[in-house]
């Protein structure tokens, strides 16, 4: 039986890493991955075997992935933040029919959601919602009219890939479409550079986000009518009587 270990490595740093995934990783005969995640993993691990590659190329990664764990390598898939929120757990488990002598196991990491939550304050502790504007794999249209939805539900948002180099002011749409319904002054935050070097958090109004053009490095966070600052941060109530 084959072993193939999905996991998620956090943020970026190490010490953000869980325990279960660090021991995985330590245990593994080769590290699979996007080259931007595993090069780092490179230095720190220097006797696994590695397999890389860029962008687009993810189903074959995965596929080789598995190839290798039902060839008996002891074989780690690893993706940024956690492997089941927008990583390759899913295409892992779609393809796995193929493999049937491989035992998948997943591991959870800290997602970017809630690890730029803690830099900004608390702007997540009611329900919230999150959603990515990259239209690689999703319509445009149909990103925008989940926006358009959420608006209505007042809840807080989290925005994963919100700028590129082919995705200019895609944010800006967005917030046009928020601003229908929210106040110009709703607490907004930015986390960039999340567990990496150059790590820092801003707040700011929609109105301010609407005019600001953030990196893919980036996390957004909108609030909702509930969400103020408190004590410069970012605060949505949970309903607790304060």
């Amino acid at each position: 039986m084959g072993e193939l270990t999905v996991l998620g490595l956090g943020p970026g740093s190490p010490e953000k890493r869980t325990a279960e995934v660090q021991h995985a990783l330590e245990a593994a005969d080769l590290i699979v991955g996007y080259d931007t995640y595993v090069d780092p993993l490179k230095i720190e691990f220097p006797g696994k075997e590695f397999f890389t590659s860029g962008m687009m190329k993810e189903i074959d990664r995965c596929r080789s992935a598995l190839e290798q764990a039902a060839a008996g390598k002891k074989t780690v898939m690893v993706s940024s933040g956690d492997a089941g929120v927008y990583g390759m757990a899913s295409p892992i488990l779609e393809l796995a029919a193929d493999f049937p002598d491989v035992q998948i196991r997943i591991l959870p990491g800290i997602t970017a959601a809630t690890s730029g939550a803690a830099l900004l304050g608390a702007p997540l502790s009611h329900d919230f919602a999150v959603i990515s504007l990259s239209d690689r794999l999703t319509p445009w249209e149909e990103i925008t009219r989940r926006v358009s939805l959420l608006a209505e539900a007042n809840m807080p948002i989290v925005i994963y890939n919100p700028s590129s180099h082919s995705r200019r002011g895609y944010l800006k749409e967005i917030c046009q479409i928020l601003l229908k319904k929210l106040p110009a002054d709703t607490p907004c935050g930015l986390a960039r550079n999340i567990g990496r070097d150059g790590e820092a958090a801003e707040i700011l109004t929609l109105s301010a986000l609407s005019q600001t053009e953030p990196d893919m490095f980036t996390t957004v966070f909108i609030g909702d009518q509930t969400t103020r600052i408190a004590g410069g941060r970012m605060v949505t109530p949970r309903g607790y009587q304060v």
